[in-house]
């Protein structure tokens, strides 16, 4: 099962490549974000319900509280652009891995949280990189310029977990 996550994460690598090298719309980029986001929330209120490791606890809640923060200033960006974008929510790829977390059970849950926020922290830093690098929207750039530093941040923090 572990060889299955590490190639699931390896894989993402080249489409983290690919976000932070293909132009996107205002909007595009706060869907994004805003389902980065709702992954990271989620899957960390789950692993809350179950996991006794101390360590994986304080970066859950540290994952809750800065996605919060990420999610309310991409919305208050794209307000700023006088734009209107619906409430965020999990794409296609995190409604998965939350129910494959969900699937899981004791330490093999804190082991997949791992490497899911290893490959899904690869694509959010592509995402807020590649944005803040070539995005359109003025404030929407600001806000991905601000966000991909916290992001490395707790890229960081996984590698010693």
């Amino acid at each position: 099962m572990n060889r299955i996550l590490t190639a699931a994460a390896i894989a993402a690598i080249p489409f983290a490549a690919a976000v932070a090298q293909t132009p996107m719309s205002g909007m595009t980029y706060v869907a994004k974000a805003g389902a980065g986001d709702q992954y990271e929330i989620q899957s960390s209120k789950l692993l809350l319900q179950t996991t006794q490791n101390a360590k994986l606890r304080s970066f859950a809640n540290m994952m809750i509280q800065d996605h919060t923060k990420s999610t309310a200033e991409v919305k208050a960006a794209a307000q700023q652009a006088r734009m209107t974008p619906p409430p965020p929510k999990l794409d296609a790829m995190g409604t998965r891995d939350v129910a494959a977390l969900r699937a899981a059970k004791g330490t093999a849950r804190d082991q997949l949280y791992v490497t899911q926020q290893k490959a899904a922290h690869q694509r959010a830093l592509a995402l807020h990189q590649g944005y803040a690098a070539s995005g359109t929207v003025a404030p929407l750039k600001a806000v991905a310029a601000k966000v991909a530093p916290v992001v490395q941040t707790h890229i960081t923090e996984l590698q010693s977990m």
